[in-house]
């Protein structure tokens, strides 16, 4: 749930378009976000060699604190991106690999602007919960509008949240990444 929301409900892959910070973030760099899939050796095959060589490093290594785990790590992440060769890249190193390719950068999006959309259904208490600048916030509606079906427009820090049946404005709000619960404005 950190990388991807799209398997879950609100996620990236349904008709709301809404995702978690990390998918947001991406989106507004113009980084088009992709997963590998469990258990498909096309995809995740190097990383899991990765892991079966660390593994095996870690079986050989006594460490008795966290410190001296991480020294064992420090080392051998050293080890292994710039000394020892593999057969998979020529021989190389990863880190002379890595410097041979040209790299890919991010691109701004058309529209620095951007405006997210969430359809929702206020809680039976009267709030809905949204998900901004890496935090679960708790938008106040009022118990009036419990179980309504609602539009979330959410702006930079400025959410407006409209009945999705009448198109009333119901609440402003002003998103504070630092509380929980947002009230609203006014």
């Amino acid at each position: 749930m950190v990388y991807t929301t799209r398997y879950a409900r609100g996620g990236r892959g349904r008709p709301d378009g809404t995702g978690n910070a990390f998918e947001t973030l991406l989106a507004l760099h113009g980084i088009t976000q992709k997963n590998g899939k469990p258990f498909k050796p096309t995809t995740q095959g190097k990383i899991e060699r990765f892991w079966q060589t660390l593994a095996k490093h870690l079986r050989t290594q006594q460490a008795a604190t966290l410190p001296d785990l991480q020294q064992i790590l420090d080392t051998f992440r050293d080890y292994y991106n710039h000394e020892r060769p593999h057969r998979g890249i020529a021989r190389r190193t990863p880190a002379q690999a890595y410097h041979l390719i040209p790299k890919a950068t991010p691109t701004a999006p058309d529209d620095p602007d951007l405006w997210r959309v969430r359809y929702d259904t206020i809680d039976p208490t009267g709030k809905i919960s949204l998900r901004h600048s890496a935090r679960m916030l708790h938008l106040g509606i009022g118990r009036a509008h419990a179980r309504t079906e609602i539009i979330c427009l959410v702006h930079n820090d400025h959410a407006t949240v409209i009945n999705a049946a009448t198109g009333e404005i119901l609440t402003e709000h002003t998103l504070d990444p630092t509380r929980t619960y947002q009230p609203k404005n006014g």
